[in-house]
């Protein structure tokens, strides 16, 4: 009776011991589907440091002059030199493509908002 007893308690320490399961695999790390990624007008290409492949759109209204991400189809980006006044009225640019990499600068509400850099 002692030897049963101390076997199944042997059991529980091993099964409570034991490693986790392996996580699922990423679905971030998944590869688009080309046909789809065609459809919509998009490329499959690599992006950012880690060069996962993702599905870029290149927007119709690419380099077309804003003042808010609501004028754009993606951002409203920054190109130039910074104002020296902050508060400065500024414009900017429609976002190339869907591509979330890099570094840029938006504009929001006709002023210079936050810089950022997506990797």
């Amino acid at each position: 009776m002692l030897k049963a007893a101390l076997a199944a308690l042997l059991m529980t320490v091993l099964v409570a011991c034991a490693p986790p399961p392996a996580p699922a695999p990423s679905t971030q790390a998944s590869t688009p589907d080309v046909a789809a990624c065609a459809a919509r007008g998009g490329t499959v290409r690599p992006v950012c440091r880690m060069q996962r492949p993702a599905c870029v759109i290149a927007y119709a209204d690419a380099g077309k002059t804003c003042s808010d991400k609501s004028d754009c189809q993606g951002r409203c980006l920054y190109r130039g030199e910074t104002p020296a006044d902050p508060a400065a009225a500024v414009t900017g640019q429609c976002q190339a493509n869907s591509d979330p990499c890099g570094c840029f600068t938006t504009v929001v509400k006709g002023h210079l908002g936050p810089g950022m850099c997506v990797d």
